[in-house]
């Protein structure tokens, strides 16, 4: 039977919940109910908020990937509460972002792994990125060199070395995500991180690493022994 939340003990209002126990003592039902603020007739916004995430396998950056117009077919959610919701997962993947500046010194392929994902792991497309580091293997530059669909890049290995020697960095990680989230290095990955190796000797420019990154893991060529 739908009992709306203004019945509820107050403990057990998202909105008091919150106020009383704290942030970390609300589901992730709850939290979105309290942006939804309100659900519909036949349902409560914590109802209408454990249905929405029902249909995300209870993931939220399985929910974070969906569009608006995706977020507006459930019965209750219409265009305001579609960008609300939206907007909070945004300011959370950008809060990810933040949390890694500081990594500037590359010290494993789990630091590459931190700085990367938030970047690429989640786009349906894929991305090549290249991390420019000093002697001490601090990030002095990154840049995306190409952006291409989900079957691959294209990379502009002048391009690469160009802007080594202009940040003047001694070293360089290659970085590219595979939207299928398959954590396996393909010919082509092989083959291109093999000619920017030798194109770097020739520069004094070493390729320390090249990091596949998915949504949740990552593969690194020098960890695997195949740079």
């Amino acid at each position: 039977m739908y009992t709306p939340i203004s019945q509820w003990a107050e403990d057990d209002r998202p909105r008091e919940k919150f106020l009383l126990k704290g942030k970390t003592a609300l589901s992730d039902a709850e939290l979105l109910a309290i942006l939804l603020g309100s659900g519909s007739r036949n349902e409560s916004a914590v109802q209408l908020a454990q249905r929405i995430l029902a249909h995300s396998q209870n993931n939220l950056n399985t929910l974070g990937k969906q569009t608006i117009t995706q977020l507006m077919e459930f019965r209750g959610i219409g265009e305001a509460k579609a960008i609300t919701v939206a907007a909070a997962l945004e300011l959370g993947r950008r809060r990810r972002m933040e949390e890694v500046k500081d990594k500037v010194k590359i010290t494993s392929s789990k630091t590459v792994f931190d700085i990367m994902q938030p970047l690429i792991g989640e786009l349906a497309h894929e991305e090549f990125w290249v991390l420019y580091l000093n002697n001490s293997n601090k990030i002095i530059h990154k840049a995306v060199l190409s952006k291409g669909g989900i079957t691959g890049t294209v990379v502009d290995i002048r391009l690469i070395f160009k802007s080594a020697l202009e940040n003047q960095a001694t070293s360089l990680i290659l970085s590219h995500n595979h939207p299928s989230g398959k954590l396996q290095a393909s010919e082509a990955d092989r083959a291109i991180t093999q000619r920017l190796k030798i194109a770097g000797q020739h520069l004094d420019i070493l390729v320390l690493d090249h990091v596949i990154i998915t949504e949740t893991g990552y593969l690194s060529f020098a960890d695997e022994g195949i740079l």
